[in-house]
């Protein structure tokens, strides 16, 4: 029997929660970017079958994680406003900066778009006596839009 996405998550963050461990050991475990596999097992993205089968092994998960984590996604989020806090600053921040952002790029680049598939993140603690900072870098691939 398959394992839906959402079920695979549940499974993940339950095994990660009694395993005690971290994003970044998981990671490790399999050879992938912390961000990149965290998205996976949110069901954003898929894993490779030998990445997969690390992680389930890692995490003590059975073949049905395996293969859950192998499926391809189907990306979708509704179009409210989120609620989480974290989540929502996101949201702010792109509502705020966002026609900045847009218009930075053009300026720069010319018309087009940042890619979210040819793309990293990092998400980095900058320690600072005033208190601790949240650093946040995006690197995508510009893609100009054709003309025919």
């Amino acid at each position: 029997m398959s394992l839906s996405k959402s079920a695979m998550t549940t499974t993940i963050l339950e095994a990660k929660e009694n395993r005690g461990t971290t994003w970044a050991a998981i990671a490790e475990a399999t050879g992938l970017h912390e961000v990149y596999v965290t998205s996976a097992c949110y069901g954003m993205n898929h894993l490779e079958g030998d990445q997969a089968d690390k992680l389930a092994t890692f995490l003590g998960l059975g073949p049905e994680v395996s293969q859950a984590l192998q499926a391809f996604p189907h990306k979708t989020w509704d179009k409210t406003i989120p609620t989480d806090p974290v989540i929502y600053r996101f949201y702010e921040a792109i509502n705020v900066y966002g026609d900045t952002m847009k218009a930075l790029i053009h300026e720069k680049f010319g018309d087009g778009i940042m890619s979210a598939i040819d793309f990293t993140m990092d998400i980095d603690k900058v320690e600072d006596p005033k208190g601790d900072r949240v650093k946040i870098t995006w690197n995508g691939k510009f893609l100009p839009y054709k003309s025919w």
